[in-house]
């Protein structure tokens, strides 16, 4: 069973004790430490009693270790470097910054630029809490939001419009092989439509509701669906512009849904926000927008 640590010597001591084995002079032990080297004496004297041994040889000009000194020395000396070290890693510990997001927002713009915000900000690290249920700032512990909102926010919060929603049509170029593009209203209503939970389906063809086809509960998972040849997904352009560009999805029709509320990055108003919130907010204004 190891030794009770309410045996153990006083911090100060220890430490005068260190400094002085290693100098072997109470003087420039005390110069190290800041103190008189009375004091420094006085916390040797100390530790000696406690430890019930002597330490130190005093000679004339200066300190020799005892064989008892020496071996404690080199397990202090060991200690110290270990707690050093402990409070170094410590100190260099990244800033975490917390951000909830939409799943969709999460996988199709955060994601995918993790790397350049580690870039960007060395010094940051991001936690991402990828729901569709609001954040409560204090409770949930968040710093940051990007949320469908609408402006005026409540007067506790503040905002930066990141993006409109602007919903276009998009499939596998393979699902629409053959097919010349872009197409209408009707022809895109004999395709298999992939629903989500905002379903604007009807508002985009101009129809009532009731449209057949499979449903979704996040826009993402009918992207999922729309990259492997399921249907057609109807999603806002940010989400899809990457995979346009890259060839995976083809925009179907000309037309462009405009809809509210907009993506918003919303955090507390504060005139006291942490650098790396700060930094991260403005790296999301910057960086989220799809260009």
């Amino acid at each position: 069973m190891p030794p009770s640590r309410r045996n153990l010597p006083p911090l100060n001591a220890l430490r005068a004790f260190e400094v002085s084995g290693r100098r072997l002079s109470f003087r420039a032990a005390a110069e190290e430490l800041g103190v008189t080297q009375g004091a420094v004496a006085q916390q040797v004297r100390a530790l000696e009693a406690h430890l019930d041994v002597a330490l130190f040889y005093r000679l004339s000009r200066g300190l020799s270790l005892t064989p008892w000194g020496t071996s404690y020395l080199v397990e202090v000396s060991r200690a110290f470097d270990t707690l050093a070290q402990a409070t170094g890693q410590l100190q260099r510990r990244a800033e975490v910054v917390t951000i909830s997001v939409t799943p969709t927002v999460a996988a199709k713009l955060l994601i995918p630029r993790l790397g350049e915000l580690r870039e960007a900000l060395p010094g940051v690290e991001l936690r991402t809490v990828a729901t569709e249920t609001l954040s409560d700032f204090d409770r949930d512990q968040v710093d940051l939001a990007v949320r469908l909102s609408r402006a005026p926010l409540r007067a506790d919060l503040e905002g930066q419009v990141l993006f409109r929603q602007e919903l276009v049509a998009v499939a596998s170029p393979h699902r629409v092989a053959g097919m010349k593009l872009p197409l209408n209203a009707a022809q895109l209503q004999k395709l298999p439509l992939l629903h989500d939970a905002l379903d604007q389906w009807p508002a985009f063809l101009g129809v009532g509701a009731g449209l057949a086809g499979p449903a979704f509960n996040q826009t993402t998972l009918a992207l999922d669906a729309a990259l492997a040849g399921q249907g057609v997904a109807l999603a806002c352009r940010a989400f899809v512009v990457a995979d346009v560009r890259a060839g995976r999805l083809v925009q179907l029709s000309e037309k462009v849904l405009r809809v509210e509320p907009d993506y918003m990055l919303v955090r507390k108003r504060s005139e006291s926000h942490r650098a790396a919130v700060r930094a991260v907010w403005e790296w999301c204004i910057q960086r989220l927008p799809p260009p």
